[in-house]
């Protein structure tokens, strides 16, 4: 085994967390999807994964079977967790359908993608380049229509009107809770260690602290427990 493992076996041996999730499956979407533009160029965004990352290792670690379906990332897979890769929103969201179980959606995914795709690269020419676009499947909406008692947490990364939009994306998706990231505070937002959120529902509304990534995954984590108790 490599030291990182054993180091990780150690510290699930050591904690104090009880297993309070063995016997639960959840799924956790992370990292950002790519939609091919030709075979060289494709949209996509800045998502690294590390939030979507340490919540399946949070959960992981409470002893639930954890499915990772994972955007591109260079993460290592943590340690407990069974991780399909997959590209394009389209194979996310046909992953995120098969493997449906309580889900925590945390990629960022491509909300349009390129009609066509090239099957060459696209010379540059002297004009200029329009490439029309199709809206990808809404991942969170499908599963939210079709929950049948499971439970659905959303992400909302916002620049503008962020509560609002959070609790709007709550509804119309029928998330149990959002978590909301806002772009204008600092230590929060991509490629960062550590992160600010607030816990939206419909009772009301739980701001946390700038904390670690991997301190916001444990209390996410523990809504979660909470919930599913």
């Amino acid at each position: 085994a490599e030291p990182a493992d054993i180091v990780a076996f150690v510290e699930d041996l050591l904690s104090e967390k009880k297993k309070s999730l063995r016997g639960k499956r959840l799924i956790v979407t992370a990292g950002a999807t790519i939609e091919a533009i030709d075979p060289v160029r494709f949209i996509s965004n800045h998502s690294t994964g590390k939030m979507g990352y340490a919540i399946a290792e949070a959960l992981a670690r409470r002893g639930a079977e954890v499915v990772l379906i994972s955007g591109r990332t260079s993460l290592p897979t943590p340690t407990g967790v069974r991780r399909i890769d997959v590209l394009s929103a389209q194979e996310m969201y046909e992953a995120s359908v098969r493997e449906f179980a309580t889900a925590v959606m945390c990629a960022a995914v491509a909300d349009y993608t390129p009609e066509e795709v090239a099957p060459t690269k696209l010379k540059k020419g002297d004009g200029e380049l329009t490439i029309r676009l199709k809206r990808t499947h809404d991942i969170a909406a499908e599963l939210g229509a079709h929950k049948a008692g499971r439970i659905l947490v959303g992400f909302a990364l916002e620049t503008d009107h962020e509560e609002a939009n959070a609790e709007g994306k709550l509804q119309r998706k029928n998330f149990d809770f959002i978590v909301l990231n806002s772009l204008r505070d600092a230590g929060a937002g991509f490629g960062v260690d550590t992160n600010k959120v607030t816990l939206i529902d419909r009772a009301g509304r739980e701001e946390l602290p700038l904390l670690s990534k991997a301190e916001t995954a444990e209390k996410i984590a523990d809504k979660i427990e909470s919930i599913l108790k």
